[in-house]
């Protein structure tokens, strides 16, 4: 029996790759519009009400209004930066600790790995007394907790061949150990460092400047960079890692690299805005619903999908009950913690 496709059948593959790649871009596109949306709606929410024209002008230092300049240059925009930055490399990262552990379930948040960098920030500022503004301490010692729980799960999936829901269930056990020892630092902690460390939990986007923002961006660029070119070899790993290997991609660095960029991106954005839980989850499952498992779309949706999702929590959070501003760790739990119910209970039929 010939096994060859016919030429009528590789017609048929192109036309449906060719639809599928029109779907997938035009999914960028629609998401890139939301983001952008997501953005002026952002910049017009406060107590400072102003129309969006002025405000575009004050992004650039040129409105008439100096007062718009200041409340939108040094307020708003660098929140609005922290959410597209924060999100979307904890969405990317997400994306990434999925392919390499071909687990479906994973991201920073529901592995522990965020929750290790919290127990690092605040073994940081309360063990070793350095100070919430320390650019450099306190981003090396969550990245330290985030690697450690990194190394652990990587040994479960590739040394103990643990099963996908069981690395899950070893990363809640990790996630509650860790989340422990933060309280019993927390219970010996003084007044400043306790607010200090309250700031790690909660989350919130208001606390970093411009100054803060460079190493932020220049982690989620690099995360970013490498990423893309590995696309295809993300693509080959969910053929399998004896496919993979056969292609000539070195598994073992692909999957080293990739967890140490991703765990080195969450402890950054964990050291900057506090525990963020979910977007790395929810995004990444949201592109593939419409671009599928091609990394070539899956990567740069996880990103978009990332920033606009954690943006849109921040502008819900400052509105829901204004002038109060919610905290938004707990406004990403609500959203990520059903879909991964969902996702647990739909992985359990599947078995």
């Amino acid at each position: 029996m010939n096994s060859v496709p016919s030429k009528l059948e590789k017609n048929n593959i192109d036309e449906l790759y060719r639809k599928n790649q029109v779907k997938s871009i035009s999914f960028l596109v629609i998401l890139g519009g939301v983001l952008l949306l997501t953005i002026l709606l952002s910049l017009r929410a406060g107590s400072y009400e102003t129309p969006i024209g002025e405000l575009i002008k004050g992004i650039f230092g040129m409105s008439a209004d100096r007062k718009i300049n200041i409340v939108v240059q040094n307020n708003r925009l660098p929140r609005i930066v922290t959410a597209i930055l924060a999100g979307g490399g904890l969405g990317l990262a997400g994306c990434i600790l999925q392919a390499v552990l071909r687990n479906p379930l994973a991201s920073s948040s529901t592995l522990g790995v965020s929750q290790g960098a919290t127990f690092g920030a605040a073994f940081a500022i309360v063990v070793l007394g350095l100070g919430a503004t320390d650019s450099f301490g306190i981003p090396l010692c969550a990245f330290v907790g985030s690697i450690a729980v990194a190394l652990v799960i990587l040994g479960l999936s590739k040394f103990r061949q643990v099963s996908p829901e069981g690395i899950v269930l070893a990363g809640v056990a990790i996630s509650s150990m860790f989340t422990g020892a933060t309280t019993l630092i927390q219970y010996f902690a003084d007044e400043v460092q306790l607010s200090t460390l309250v700031f790690w939990t909660f989350g919130d986007l208001g606390s970093t400047g411009w100054d803060d923002l460079g190493g932020m961006a220049a982690i989620v660029a690099i995360l970013c960079v490498y990423c893309f070119a590995h696309r295809w070899d993300y693509n080959a790993l969910l053929s399998g890692e004896e496919t993979a290997i056969s292609l000539g991609i070195n598994v073992k660095r692909l999957t080293l690299v990739g967890m140490v960029l991703c765990c080195l991106t969450s402890s950054v954005v964990v050291s900057n805005v506090g525990l963020i839980s979910f977007i790395g989850l929810v995004a990444p499952h949201i592109v593939r619903m419409v671009v599928g498992n091609n990394h070539v779309y899956l990567i740069p949706g996880s990103i978009l999908g990332g920033a606009t999702l954690l943006l849109l929590g921040d502008l819900f959070a400052r509105t829901v009950i204004s002038p109060v501003i919610l905290p938004i760790g707990a406004i990403t739990s609500f959203l990520g913690g059903p879909l991964f119910l969902y996702l647990l209970f739909k992985g359990g039929k599947k078995q």
